[in-house]
């Protein structure tokens, strides 16, 4: 059973948890067994939070019997003056957090600037406070914020592990509000022990394809897979940096802890590229190859013309992947020399995307792209039976 009220010892505090990868990084602390893990639940009360993070685990590991006792369920909110939290739970997890782990985040697109912000950088703030109430009692080894890869917005070119503002235009309020966040991190830097772990396009697991996150590349693969596109708005010479989950999650864990240095948890020099990604798209779905033309000449002409033709369900597919068509002609690559510097010695590294794009849409398949959600624990029975044709 998932406990809220015990006195606990020193642990990792954890926010995102009932997310994609902040579920994968609570996965693997429940399995080091290196400590408590308290967990920031939004919900009301306790009993809500405890039924909340219960559901989590057995989602993702079968069974929350194994856990018993390892993970705290703490209700609060991000988005609220102090988490949420009375000023004595606050004090209390002061004592007991070694080190703050901060997933939590408003991933959307198309969210607005100001609801991105509310989260990702006034939550990043109320954390912070949090970090520094425990670094005041002596006891935090390291605040782990994780932030993206592209908090280099526009940036044209390589992007390094300790570059931040370059003068970059965002694509966002995503990306715009991620970088915000990272600039309240590094100014806590000189008092606090901060890190920052920037991944890329996180995608499905890249054993199973697991993911309950259907978005970014994996709308524009749905309308294609429907034949919804006649013509793809890219550079098939751009990079497209994509890492699956489980590397991203292991790196977190593995890295949590090296305060004053900031990781690029990229695919590096083994990212794909828009054309490389057609290719494995028109193979495992066997369409031909579609047009490639210029963006700015697609979202002109072509665009247009397909949003009054056609059926409404292509219509829709085609509106819904309008946020990411700038995310296939990205002029960035990704310095990672520090994080395959410090990942290496533990065998860590991003495999390419080829190496497991099948498996991405196997899952995507078993799981009707996010309308017949599939379990953690049950992702590798799901694709397991053979390949099978990939439908829409």
């Amino acid at each position: 059973m998932v406990k809220n009220r015990i006195d606990r010892g020193p642990g990792t505090f954890l926010t995102g948890a009932t997310g994609f990868l902040g579920g994968e990084v609570l996965a693997r602390l429940l399995a080091a067994g290196d400590g408590p893990v308290y967990v920031l639940v939004r919900a009301r009360t306790a009993s809500e939070a405890d039924a909340r993070l219960k559901r989590t685990i057995v989602s993702l590991v079968g069974s929350d019997e194994r856990w018993a006792g390892r993970a705290t369920a703490i209700p609060g909110d991000l988005t609220t003056p102090g988490l949420g939290l009375p000023q004595a739970r606050r004090e209390w997890l002061a004592e007991r957090t070694r080190r703050i782990i901060h997933c939590a985040a408003s991933v959307s697109f198309t969210l607005g600037l100001d609801a991105s912000r509310a989260i990702n950088v006034a939550g990043t703030s109320r954390l912070l406070d949090l970090a520094a109430m425990c670094n005041h009692r002596g006891g935090l080894e390291c605040f782990s914020h994780v932030s993206t890869a592209y908090v280099a917005g526009t940036h044209r070119g390589r992007f390094g592990e300790s570059d931040l503002d370059v003068g970059q235009d965002f694509r966002n309020g995503y990306e715009r509000s991620k970088f915000e966040a990272e600039i309240l991190v590094r100014r806590r830097s000189g008092s606090l022990p901060v890190q920052v772990l920037r991944p890329s396009i996180v995608v499905g697991d890249s054993r199973t394809g697991w993911t309950p996150a259907f978005n970014v590349i994996y709308w524009p693969l749905r309308a294609f897979a429907r034949g919804s596109y006649q013509a793809i708005p890219a550079d098939p010479r751009a990079p497209v940096d994509v890492v699956p989950v489980d590397y991203v999650a292991d790196a977190v864990v593995a890295l949590a802890g090296r305060a004053g240095t900031t990781y690029h948890l990229t695919a590096g020099d083994r990212a794909s590229s828009v054309g490389e990604l057609i290719e494995l798209a028109c193979e495992q779905l066997d369409r031909p190859a579609p047009r490639v033309v210029s963006p700015r000449f697609y979202r002109r002409t072509i665009h247009p013309v397909l949003l009054r033709t056609g059926s409404e369900a292509r219509r829709r597919a085609l509106r819904r992947s309008e946020a990411y068509f700038p995310y296939f002609e990205i002029p960035t690559t990704y310095d990672d020399a520090r994080t395959r510097e410090a990942l290496g010695p533990r065998g860590l590294e991003a495999p390419p995307l080829r190496s497991y794009f099948p498996k991405l849409l196997d899952f995507a398949h078993a799981a009707k792209w996010g309308r017949h959600p599939v379990e953690r624990r049950h992702a590798a029975r799901a694709v397991g039976v053979g390949r099978q044709p990939v439908a829409a």
